[in-house]
């Protein structure tokens, strides 16, 4: 046995369920022993920009917009602009040390920001990605292989590991134990799964759970949108890319204008996306399924709700007379909305609890989304984003400052 830090392992425990996407071989004592750097070092930003390039040379690449997105994430512009917003703190700050990532099962791309983050805080990274083997995983996971055979980043690469493994493994409890933080993204369930596995005495989580997010529209301004079909897609972009599986995918549509406004903008808006939908996604039969039931479910529940007949199952409507406070416990994926006509942001303070991450708008003066947060002070909601940028990763997330999370500040008397 061998001691690290006040966490006894077994030097002799064998891996053998795990799969070492990169590197094949890991030696995770030597990898231990590497030290943390600063935020933003000049090699992460080098290193990243030569994936993105890597990732954008890729063919076929545009059929996968999340990882498009990604790579322009990794430029060096991108980075830098981020950088920037840190250099005035003149505190001295490294890497915590090693990151044990475990990333979400239904976001392909998740695992890739994860690490990201573990790469521009300085620190060391183990990250699980998911077990389902999506076309975006193999993209990117190819092109850090193929990177670090190109260029000569065979030090800087070997500072991070992407396992895969299942649940029944006890990998989970073997990298806890070594990591300084874990972070989990997953649901309620998932997390507290997780955390029966133990960390070190100083090692913490940093923990992204189930949450909800909505959309607010303005009818009075979008009546006179000459493009729907770019409002369309944006939002298209926001829920049936990620099967409205991702915790910024909205599930409630807010309505906000006048009477007559809103209902010529229900039609424009649903019609424009329901035609997009048509033409680029498919659904399962079990959805119709889950759908019905969820509507069941929400009518047994809340009153006065409406279903809008729609020509197939591709996109349900539930139109609320009321707004209920726990509007967030009834949802469903691939294309199932609520939606309220409010008579301004004020109406949804009620309902915003803790759960609530992402408010898209369209239409709405950035000035009145500040006073909104301002005067109401509602419980929840992180981010405010347009239409079409909900999934936009930012080193703000869920409420944490991901680089002072995941530093450490010297203090120098």
């Amino acid at each position: 046995m061998q001691k690290f830090g006040d966490v006894v392992t077994h030097t002799q425990y064998k891996l053998n369920d795990v799969e070492f996407i990169f590197p094949k071989t890991f030696e995770i004592e030597k990898f231990r022993c590497l030290p943390s750097t600063e935020p933003f070092s000049s090699e992460s930003i080098k290193y990243l920009d030569d994936l993105s390039k890597i990732l954008l040379r890729e063919s076929g690449i545009k059929n996968f917009p999340d990882v498009v997105t990604f790579a322009f994430f990794c430029r060096k512009a991108n980075i830098l602009k981020m950088k920037n917003k840190y250099e005035s703190n003149l505190e001295i700050s490294l890497g915590r040390g090693l990151l044990f990532h475990i990333a979400p099962s239904n976001v392909p791309i998740n695992f890739a920001y994860s690490l990201i983050i573990g790469i521009l805080s300085g620190n060391l990274n183990i990250v699980r990605v998911p077990s389902p083997r999506y076309e975006q995983i193999e993209i990117v996971c190819n092109a850090i292989v193929k990177l670090n055979k190109e260029n000569n980043f065979s030090a800087f690469s070997s500072r991070f590991a992407l396992v895969r493994y299942d649940r029944e493994s006890l990998a989970t409890g073997y990298f806890s134990s070594l990591c300084d933080v874990r972070i989990i993204w997953g649901g309620d369930n998932t997390i507290e799964q997780i955390r029966e596995n133990k960390l070190p005495s100083r090692a913490f989580d940093v923990t992204f759970a189930d949450r909800y997010s909505l959309c607010a529209i303005n009818a009075d301004t979008y009546v006179f949108e000459n493009a729907p079909e770019k409002i369309a897609l944006s939002f298209y972009n926001d829920t049936y890319l990620f099967d409205q599986n991702a915790c910024t995918a909205p599930h409630l549509v807010i309505w906000i204008g006048s009477t007559e406004n809103v209902e010529v903008a229900k039609k424009k808006f649903w019609h424009s996306l329901h035609e997009l939908v048509k033409s680029r996604y498919k659904v399962q039969s079990v959805i119709a399924v889950d759908k019905l039931t969820s509507l069941y479910v929400q009518s047994i529940n809340l009153k006065n709700i409406k279903k809008t007949a729609t020509e197939d199952n591709l996109l349900w409507r539930i139109e609320l007379e009321d707004l209920p406070e726990n509007i967030d416990l009834f949802r469903c994926n691939s294309g199932y909305f609520s939606e309220y006509h409010a008579e301004s942001l004020s109406d949804i303070s009620k309902i915003i609890n803790r759960k609530y991450q992402t408010l898209a708008y369209y239409g709405i003066e950035k000035s009145i989304l500040a006073d909104f947060i301002r005067n109401e002070k509602p419980g929840g909601i992180d981010r405010i984003v347009p239409v079409g940028k909900t999934t936009d990763f930012s080193l703000i997330w869920d409420g944490f400052n991901l680089i002072d999370t995941l530093t450490r500040k010297i203090e120098i008397v």
